[in-house]
């Protein structure tokens, strides 16, 4: 299973109310009538990921600080998920989203939007599917330092990542393609898992964790 994911700002001056409308009805459109391949799509309310925001890297190593709730509150950053079957999946993706049946849907969130990122995914392991997507609170995303990781990959990275991870309502994904600035890897929990713990990853290996407030899943 593959995950394309998008991460998007309102353009400025644009009401959150406003934006967070448009934007769930294009997920309501697709659900209404899903292009082929089309699995499942999940909205969120996010802090600004890192590779988002200009100037910044991706993996600051800082865990989810205190007072997320009030953070995600006043956050206007989002992140999209799409559930596709295969590769193919994604093409006819991108040529229904802005197709007959979604046009208008498309372009009330075009109009609005500022910024955006995205990156394709593959499942390693754990639950997928719309509702343990809605249910996973956290989402932890692990790079690596440039230059640096391949005798990490050695080491069994995946697995040790899976240390602590409830199998039955979280997932682990890792990038399949460079097509954006997207870390490497992202494990969805409720919790932040034993296996992404600082003195647990390998050397050149970092975390951050970023709270999701779900919007709409189906």
């Amino acid at each position: 299973m593959l995950a394309y994911i998008f991460w998007h700002e309102p353009l400025g001056g644009v009401e959150r109310e406003e934006y967070e409308h448009a934007h769930v009805g294009f997920h309501r459109s697709l659900a209404h009538r899903p292009p082929v391949g089309l699995l499942a799509s999940a909205a969120f309310r996010v802090q600004r990921p890192p590779w988002l925001a200009h100037g910044e890297q991706p993996g600051d190593g800082v865990a989810q600080p205190a007072g997320a709730g009030q953070a995600l509150a006043a956050a206007q950053s989002y992140e999209d998920w799409y559930l596709l079957e295969d590769y193919a999946a994604l093409g006819v993706l991108n040529e229904a989203a802005v197709g007959r049946g979604h046009e208008r849907a498309h372009d009330a969130v075009a109009r609005r939007f500022g910024a955006g990122a995205g990156a394709l995914y593959g499942l390693i392991e754990g639950a997928a599917g719309a509702r343990a997507l809605a249910a996973s609170a956290l989402a932890v995303w692990i790079v690596r330092a440039p230059g640096g990781g391949a005798a990490s990959r050695r080491r069994g990275l995946d697995e040790l990542l899976g240390d602590g991870m409830d199998a039955a309502g979280a997932s682990l994904w890792r990038r399949q393609l460079v097509l954006g600035p997207g870390p490497e890897l992202c494990l969805l929990a409720d919790e932040q898992p034993a296996g992404t713990a600082p003195t647990r990853l390998p050397e050149g290996w970092r975390a951050t964790a970023i709270a999701r407030e779900a919007l709409w899943h189906g």
